[in-house]
């Protein structure tokens, strides 16, 4: 049986793979996070008031993808796009 984590295989990773990993999901989530923002026509600010963020938190995490959420923040983003978490990671 695989031995999975979050549905991903558990691998030993060295210190660098792990950081170019964690890049590359940060950017995926705030890619999602724009692309769920415009579609549901909601402003950076709107949709920071809706999460409980300050709008130059959506900004920053939209524009560079370098802002690493909380599981919290995440979550509270996810629920005022009306998605779920995973919506946000896949």
């Amino acid at each position: 049986m695989e031995n999975l984590l979050l549905g991903w295989p558990m691998v030993c990773m060295d210190q660098s793979e792990i950081e170019k990993a964690d890049a590359e999901l940060c950017k995926r989530f705030a890619a999602h996070v724009r692309r769920l923002r415009r579609a549901s026509d909601k402003s950076q600010e709107q949709l920071a008031e809706d999460a409980g963020v300050h709008r130059t938190y959506i900004s920053s995490l939209e524009r560079s993808g370098q802002r690493n959420p909380t599981i919290s923040v995440a979550t509270r983003i996810a629920s005022a796009l009306g998605v779920s978490l995973s919506d946000l990671l896949d």
